[in-house]
């Protein structure tokens, strides 16, 4: 039914208001088919454009008086879809539920209380979907402000886990509707006098709570035990997580200085349990709860200065300083079930209890930005940042691998020291040319004590110092030769270099050695090249074209201990195309059309295909398509049309060598909405949506076809 207020509204024809009580679909054709009956004729609206001097309202728009005539809204939307395939993965894709759905999409009220205090609210609660937000606001001019509310919603996910081709096995948790509740109530008040100093506070209090789908996958016997494994048995994220943020804030402007400093303190537990099912559809089969529980306290003060010495120069510094503590606890049980007690059989996996410890951190970070402008086309832009943060942890448990079962515990001390400079010059002296480059340096510094378990019977001893070195070039150019069209071209390059240098380490890195964690590497090298353009073409009034292609090459090398007799090797390359092309035409005041198209090719390379087919060089290959086209059918009457098709075709079947990764899906999907002015302050959207979707590496399991129909009523009061 629709809310008191619009019942009351005396601008609805007179049949709709004697509807009330009746469904709103049913009441929303009804007022929509009256509408159009009271409307007038073709001729008469073309006489009533030409009286009053030939201006057609915009598609969708209301007038300026309108606007001020009725300042508050409310949207009522009601609809449904009706679903064939797998339910969870379309829920994942769209974050809507099966079934009917609806509410208010939007609610904003506001008045003016008179004296200077004005009073805001706005709103909207999408019952089904577990989709509310409320705020309230109180402000005073020249005072200051108070606000508050709460904002809520749901995600779904996933509950498939892999496929296995040559048996065709798909595995499920058999839960499609899981799903995850996100939310935050907040309360924030300001002090804004003139002359004094701005200050702000502002309480929030955030959750997660329900489950989601997790990417680390259980194993199973796909032709039954024993025999081959594969990780296909889909685990989930139970997730329950508070945390509560409290913030102050102070600004102040003395002359040509604005000073501003702020204290942050957040508290708060993640209480988590990744759950495993092992060898499911088996006797007996296994269930792993491995439960992570965090309890932390982060207490941060910030300060900075902005400083506007002439037009020419501005200068602003800034200073944080951030203390962590955190206490750690939890267990890997093997079970019948989750959530149940540790029983100590030999048959069970690697699992630990009683899981104690925590690590405490203090970062100190400082910066300095310099804005010079020395002549009227250069701007020249140094700056310095300089972080440290030093961080120690401990932890202890008790192993439960029938092996190496005992008490076990670990030490880690770790200390970074980083130094970044960077330097950007923009000249705009040249007509229609906007040149600039930018050059990054970041030099760190730090070192790493280790000491306890490793998970195997030696345990850890180790004592390394790294060091970091990274660069980033960036040139670009802007050019506008006319008012038809512009260029814009850039170039980066872009390098890491870290080295390491294990000064004690107990563990061997000889080809004959049993564990050769931790002190493998002694160097890892990242390259990157990237190089892009971007054309905008206006050949006509009436057509905009607008062409991007953008190519980065990348590589990765990787230096082991000398001692291990191996040498520099480059573990991977990146090499990827994109290429994206868009197009508007508007051939007539009433039609407008737009297309859009996307291809990447992208394609990562690893030694580790050239030994063992059970690893491909892995591809990222798509493309995507997009039509749109907006006709407006008279003054009150807008109709939008819409599709698009995406295509992957990267998946590979090797499963009889290892698990098959790659995308290989075809989505395609078409939206009709119709738009209707029924009064100056009441409009009607009626929209259909058609979705379809096929996944080969699910086996077509994860498909689905989905239909959505929702109704819009945005009135204006």
């Amino acid at each position: 039914m629709l809310p008191p207020q619009l019942n009351k509204f005396d601008g609805t024809p007179a049949v709709c208001r004697a509807l009330r009580g009746m469904p709103l679909l049913v009441l929303l054709a009804a007022c929509l088919s009256i509408s159009a009956a009271e409307a007038p004729a073709p001729e008469a609206r073309d006489a009533q454009d030409k009286k009053a001097g030939g201006k057609e309202p915009a598609a969708g728009d209301y007038s300026d008086d309108s606007y001020e005539k009725y300042p508050n809204w409310l949207d009522l939307g009601v609809g449904g879809i009706t679903l064939s395939g797998n339910k969870a993965a379309f829920q994942q894709r769209y974050h809507l539920s099966e079934g009917a759905y609806g509410g208010i999409e939007d609610l904003h009220a506001q008045r003016d209380l008179g004296k200077k205090w004005a009073f805001q609210m706005d709103g909207r609660a999408l019952i089904n979907e577990k989709d509310y937000a409320l705020k309230l606001e109180v402000t005073r001019e020249g005072i200051g402000f108070l606000r508050g509310g709460y904002r809520g919603y749901r995600t779904w996910y996933n509950d498939a886990g892999g496929f296995f081709p040559p048996t065709g096995a798909f595995l499920r948790l058999g839960d499609d509707d899981l799903h995850m509740d996100r939310g935050e109530a907040w309360v924030e008040g300001g002090l804004l006098l003139k002359n004094w100093p701005a200050f702000t506070f502002k309480y929030t209090h955030q959750f997660r709570d329900g489950m989601k789908d997790s990417t680390s996958w259980g194993y199973y016997h796909p032709y039954g035990a024993p025999g081959p494994v594969r990780g296909i048995s889909p685990t989930f994220w139970d997730i329950d997580e508070r945390r509560d943020i409290f913030e102050g804030n102070l600004r102040h402007t003395i002359r040509k200085t604005t000073l501003g400093a702020g204290i942050r303190y957040e508290t708060g537990e993640n209480n988590n349990a990744r759950k495993i099912r092992e060898f499911p559809l088996e006797s007996p089969a296994d269930h792993i709860t491995s439960r992570e529980i965090v309890r932390y306290d982060v207490l941060n003060a910030h300060g900075f200065s902005e400083t506007r010495f002439s037009p020419k120069v501005f200068l602003s510094t800034a200073y944080s300083f951030s203390t962590l503590d955190s206490d750690l606890a939890g267990s890997r049980i093997y079970g019948g079930d989750y959530d149940v007690g540790y029983l100590p059989l030999p048959a069970r996996g690697n699992g630990y209890i009683g899981l104690t410890g925590g690590s405490q951190a203090k970062e100190h970070l400082a910066a300095v930005n310099l804005r010079l402008a020395p002549w009227e086309s250069l701007v020249v832009t140094p700056s310095l940042r300089i972080s440290h943060v030093g961080m120690d942890s401990t932890s202890w448990y008790w192993q439960t691998d029938p092996l190496f079962t005992g008490a076990q515990s670990s030490l880690s001390f770790r200390d970074v020291l980083d130094l970044s400079q960077q330097l950007e010059l923009r000249y705009i002296g040249i007509t229609n040319w906007v040149f600039y480059g930018r050059a990054e340096w970041t030099e760190g510094r730090g070192d790493l004590t280790e000491t306890g378990a490793s998970g195997l019977p030696l345990p850890v001893d180790r004592y390394t110092e790294d060091r970091r070195w990274g660069q980033k070039y960036t040139l670009g150019v802007n050019w506008y030769p006319t008012r038809y069209m512009n260029l814009d071209w850039q170039f980066y390059h872009k390098m890491r270099d870290n080295d390491y240098r294990h000064i004690v380490d107990n563990t061997l890195n000889t080809a004959l050695s049993g564990n050769r964690y931790p002190g493998f590497l002694a160097n890892h090298k990242f390259t990157t090249d990237d190089a892009n353009v971007r054309l905008t073409l206006r050949p006509t009034s009436r057509i905009t074209l607008v062409s991007r292609y953008d190519f980065q090459y990348s590589t990765t090398d990787a230096t082991p201990d000398p001692i291990s007799g191996l040498g520099s090797i480059e573990s991977a390359q990146l090499t990827s195309h994109v290429f994206a092309q868009n197009a508007t035409w508007i051939p007539w005041s009433r039609l407008y059309l737009q297309a859009g198209f996307n291809y990447v090719r992208s394609r990562t390379e690893t030694p580790a295909s050239q030994v063992s087919r059970a690893v491909l060089d892995a591809q990222n290959n798509y493309y995507s398509l997009n039509l749109t086209a907006g006709f407006v059918v008279d003054n009150k009457t807008d109709l939008q049309l819409h599709s698009f098709y995406y295509r992957a075709d990267d998946y590979t079947d090797n499963s009889a060598f290892g698990m098959p990764y790659g995308a290989g899906a075809i989505e395609r999907g078409i939206t009709a909405t119709l738009v209707r002015r029924l009064r100056q302050n009441l409009r009607l959207t009626l929209k259909y949506g058609y979705f379809d979707y096929h996944d080969a590496p699910s086996g077509g399991f994860n498909n689905y076809r989905a239909h959505l129909i929702y109704a819009t009523l945005h009135f204006r009061f």
